[in-house]
């Protein structure tokens, strides 16, 4: 019977730290979730900013395109004109 409490003992040693070395891993993965969920809240919140950095700068160069046209009408056919006849010489080259 002694062999049978000191097999148990054994046991239960290795059951004790299999459970220690469960509990450290579940800890580790637990915070290496929170650093994982709070970059990823940081990396939203830039990408947000810089979206809307992007669409507020479209906007500023659209307005100053469309001021320019206004402003400049026969120019800006000439611009439209030559960047057409560009594009189509490259495409021919094709």
């Amino acid at each position: 019977m002694a062999t049978r409490a000191s097999r148990h003992g054994t046991t239960d040693q290795v059951a004790g730290k299999a459970h220690e070395a469960v509990d450290r891993a579940a800890e580790t993965a637990r915070k290496a979730e929170e650093y994982a969920r709070e970059h990823a809240s940081h990396a939203d919140e830039r990408v947000r900013e810089a979206a809307a950095v992007g669409r507020q700068r479209a906007d500023d160069v659209l307005d100053r395109v469309n001021s320019y046209v206004r402003d400049n009408p026969l120019i800006s056919i000439g611009i439209a004109f030559a960047v057409g006849a560009l594009c189509s010489s490259l495409r021919r080259r094709r």
